[in-house]
């Protein structure tokens, strides 16, 4: 079976079919080799998305979609501006910034993208900073979404490995605030090279001023993560409230959203929870037949023949996750290996927020890495220019994701401490 499921999904993907149907058609010719009921792909494909925890995906789309639309997404670029536009490089650093800003709102690396790209690619170009420049800090900084909480990938990997949502949100709280800051360095460095310019000197009256005017996106993530914490209500019930709360301030205290408008939201963020549901049964499916197969305990026999060094086997996954997030979409990455790798860590005494998030992570430079990068195709899209110009500009950003994901792994401390010190 095993031979048939890859050799059949790596024909597809070769020949571009969608990823999420490469899994399934690649599973499909795995059971009829197997000679196991078909039956079986209905049942597998619910029983995946039958969770309680995976319910807090769609209303956290939904949720980012009405704050962009009501004007959330610019007041935290002002925001953003006035704390670090005048430094060298200025508009580099407000978008990551923003990034770090709105990644407590949305959870979402391609919504950060799409929002923060399409306003502030085109006042990047129109500044000076050339296109593969601003495109490369746009999908590199969008990485942070999808680990500083609230984040969909770690809601995914919960459910997976039975681990705590709140522990593994903490956990990405540092490393994603460290990502922000090493890139932002990185962005100082190439602008101070390259002459890139400054937005003016620092005020506080414009900080005031703009901060008043953002403080309403601010306390969302405020929200989500005290309500969370607290155990006032789980995930999924922080995401039904941040809907609520989204829609009170985008319909009634900012106007920018009308009830005619809502309609029109509801539409586009369902189809986004649809592709993404549909790819996590898919990965389903396809993870499900691994299991069965045996190969976790393959993969397990393979790695402790190579060392028993819990160090060196998270290396080694990380590598071999990073190398196949440049041919895979993350999301599969996840639903696929996250079973098989799980055991393998637990078997070492590896924590699982640890390994959660550093899996996170990992996926998602595959995200802005070509051929696949996913956040590199949208933002070369929104910029107007060819992929492989971006492509060359997307390395030093890269570098400082593996920098903070290999700093994790010689210093757990990084993603465990506030789990522990909170939860113990």
């Amino acid at each position: 079976m095993l031979p048939v499921l890859f050799i059949v999904f790596l024909v597809l993907v070769a020949l571009n079919l969608p990823i999420a149907f490469a899994m399934l058609v690649a599973s499909l010719a795995a059971l009829l080799v197997g000679d196991l009921p078909l039956a079986m792909v209905t049942t597998r494909l619910f029983v995946q998305v039958d969770s309680f925890s995976l319910m807090a995906i769609p209303f956290f789309i939904f949720a980012g979609d009405i704050m962009n639309s009501g004007g959330i997404t610019k007041r935290i670029v002002a925001l953003a501006q006035t704390l670090v536009g005048h430094i060298k490089g200025g508009l580099a650093h407000v978008n990551i910034v923003s990034s770090i800003f709105f990644a407590g709102i949305s959870g979402s690396a391609t919504a950060d993208t799409s929002a923060l790209g399409s306003m502030l690619i085109p006042i990047m170009e129109e500044d000076g900073y050339p296109p593969e420049f601003c495109v490369a800090v746009t999908a590199a900084s969008s990485t942070i979404g999808p680990i500083i909480p609230p984040s969909i990938m770690m809601v995914m990997y919960a459910v997976i490995a039975s681990e705590s949502v709140a522990m593994l949100f903490i956990g990405g709280l540092v490393p994603g605030i460290l990502i922000g800051l090493t890139q932002m360095f990185m962005a100082y460095k190439i602008s101070k090279k390259h002459g890139y310019g400054s937005q003016g000197k620092f005020s506080f009256g414009a900080f005031v001023n703009a901060f008043k005017s953002s403080i309403l996106a601010i306390i969302m993530p405020l929200i989500i993560l005290g309500g969370i914490l607290s155990g006032i209500f789980t995930a999924t019930e922080a995401g039904v409230i941040a809907c609520v709360y989204a829609i009170i301030v985008g319909v009634f205290v900012y106007k920018e959203v009308t009830f005619k408008e809502l309609p029109v939201i509801f539409y586009k963020s369902a189809k986004i929870t649809a592709q993404a549901m549909f790819i996590v049964a898919s990965a389903a499916m396809f993870s499900w037949i691994l299991a069965w197969t045996g190969f976790p305990s393959m993969v397990l026999e393979l790695l402790l023949s190579i060392s028993t060094n819990p160090t060196v086997v998270l290396l080694l996954i990380i590598g071999f996750i990073l190398v196949l997030g440049l041919f895979v979409e993350g999301t599969p990455v996840l639903i696929i290996f996250a079973p098989v790798f799980v055991p393998v860590v637990q078997s070492l005494g590896i924590s699982l927020v640890l390994f959660g998030v550093l899996f996170v992570m990992s996926v998602l430079v595959g995200s802005i890495t070509p051929p696949v990068g996913v956040l590199l195709y949208l933002g070369s899209s929104i910029a107007g220019i060819p992929v492989a110009k971006a492509s060359k500009a997307i390395w030093p950003f890269v570098l400082t994701i593996v920098v903070v994901i290999l700093l994790c792994v010689f210093v757990p401390q990084v993603i465990t401490f506030l789990p522990e010190l909170l939860y113990g």
